[in-house]
C-alpha cells in the first residue's frame, strides 16, 4: 500500500480545515458550487448540472434506490473513469485533503467508494458544506461578540485600505468584497457571491483571532460593499467600536485618490481589455459620477462632469492625467467631505487615537487596551 492510499479518518476538525488552508474537494454539482463554497476548495463533481437534475427528478417521482440507480446509469463507463482520475489526480497532488458533499452522505460515499476502487481512498467531511458553513456562520458571531475591534475611521482618500494592509491584525472588507465601497469603487472582476464573501470574511476573522488576545482592525464600512452585505452583527460592532481617526491633509487626499482611481485604475482597464482599456476606464468614472449626480446636485454635477471630461481628453490626447486632481479635489470638497461629516454625527463611538497615517500605524504597534 503506498503512503498516498493509507486510510486517514474522516474529519470533523472545521476549524483546522480553515485554519491550514487543508485542501478540499467539493463534489457537488458546478450549480451549488456557484451558489457558495469555499477559498480552499475545488469543484470536482459526482454528477453535472443536467445529470445532478434528473437524479433529483427520479428521487421525487420514484424514491432513492431508484434515484441511486439512474445516477449510475447517468456516471458511468468512460464518464466515472474520467471522473475518478480527476478525483486520483487532486488527491495525488493534496494527500492532506479531503472530500465533501452537502450534507456529507451519499454523494460523499459513492465518491470514496469509487476513490477506493481506484486504490486512492480519501476521507471527507462528516455533514459536508452544510456543517462547514454553520461552523463558519456561527465562528463569525461568536467572534463579534468576543473579540475585541478598533474601526479605521477618516475622510475619503486618507489612505485606511492601506493602514488595513499594513497593520498585521487587520480584515481587508473591500479586499474581500472585491468593491471600494463607494460609487467609484466598482472592481474590475465581478464580486464574490454573498455567500462567498461571508465565507471568506468568517475565515479571515478566525486567523486573525488564533493565538491573538489583542484587537482587530477594520476599515470603517457601510452595510453594504457594493452589491454585498456585511453580518448584521459586525456591522453594528463597525459603527459603535473604539475608532482611530485618520487625518490627511486635502493634496494629500488628492494625490491618493489620484493613484488609486487614475493612475493604477488606468493600468487594471489596459491590462484587461488591452486597446479598449482607455474606453472602459473613461466610461467607468463617467458613469460613476452619474450616478451620484442627484446627492451632488445637478449644478454642480454637470461642472464636476465637465472637468472630467476635460480631464479624459488630455489625458487621452497628451498622456498627462494631472487635471484629475481638479475633479477630484471638486467632489471631494463637495460630495465626499459633507456626507462623511453628516454620518460620522450620527455615529455615537469613543475615538481612541488622532493622526496621519504614518501616526495611526506606529501607534497601533504599541497599543495595549486596559
Amino acid at each position: 500500500m503506498t503512503e498516498l492510499s493509507k486510510i486517514r479518518s474522516d474529519t470533523i476538525a472545521y476549524r483546522d480545515l480553515f485554519l491550514r488552508d487543508i485542501p478540499m474537494m467539493d463534489v457537488r454539482a458546478p450549480v451549488e458550487f456557484a451558489k457558495g463554497s469555499f477559498p480552499n476548495a475545488v469543484n470536482l463533481s459526482l454528477m453535472n448540472d443536467d445529470e445532478r437534475a434528473d437524479v433529483g427528478t427520479t428521487y421525487k417521482e420514484e424514491g432513492q434506490d431508484a434515484a441511486i440507480a439512474k445516477g449510475h446509469a447517468l456516471v458511468g463507463g468512460a464518464v466515472k473513469a474520467a471522473r475518478v482520475a480527476t478525483w486520483r489526480a487532486f488527491a495525488v497532488a493534496n494527500p492532506e485533503g479531503y472530500l465533501f458533499c452537502f450534507r456529507g452522505g451519499l454523494r460523499s460515499q459513492i465518491s470514496q467508494a469509487w476513490m477506493e476502487e481506484a486504490e486512492v481512498p480519501y476521507p471527507r467531511v462528516t455533514g459536508g458544506y452544510k456543517a462547514l458553513r454553520r461552523f463558519l456562520i456561527d465562528e463569525t458571531d461568536r467572534l463579534v461578540e468576543t473579540r475585541n475591534f478598533i474601526v479605521i475611521a477618516g475622510r475619503t482618500g486618507v489612505g485606511k485600505t492601506l493602514l488595513v494592509q499594513d497593520i498585521q491584525k487587520a480584515i481587508d472588507l473591500e479586499g474581500l468584497a472585491n468593491h471600494r465601497g463607494s460609487s467609484f469603487g466598482r472592481r474590475i472582476g465581478d464580486q464574490p457571491t454573498q455567500i462567498n464573501f461571508e465565507n471568506r470574511l468568517a475565515i479571515s476573522l478566525m486567523k486573525a483571532a488564533d493565538g491573538y488576545e489583542g484587537p482587530i482592525f477594520l476599515e470603517d464600512e457601510s452595510r453594504r460593499i457594493g452589491g454585498l452585505e456585511l453580518p448584521h452583527a459586525l456591522s453594528a460592532c463597525i459603527d459603535k467600536g473604539p475608532a482611530v481617526m485618520v487625518e490627511e491633509s486635502l493634496e494629500e487626499r488628492i494625490s491618493e485618490i489620484h493613484k488609486d482611481y487614475v493612475a493604477d485604475l488606468l493600468l487594471e482597464y489596459i491590462e484587461a481589455r488591452g486597446d479598449g482599456g482607455f474606453e472602459a476606464f473613461e466610461e467607468f468614472l463617467l458613469s460613476a459620477l452619474f450616478r451620484v449626480r442627484k446627492r451632488l446636485g445637478q449644478e454642480r454635477y454637470l461642472v464636476i462632469d465637465q472637468m472630467m471630461r476635460v480631464a479624459l481628453q488630455k489625458q487621452s490626447s497628451q498622456s498627462d492625467d494631472s487635471l484629475h486632481r481638479d475633479w477630484i479635489g471638486a467632489l471631494l470638497q463637495q460630495y465626499y467631505d459633507p456626507m462623511y461629516d453628516y454620518q460620522l454625527s450620527k455615529k455615537e463611538r469613543p475615538v481612541v487615537f488622532r493622526g496621519s497615517r504614518a501616526e495611526v500605524l506606529e501607534w497601533q504597534r504599541s497599543y495595549h487596551p486596559a
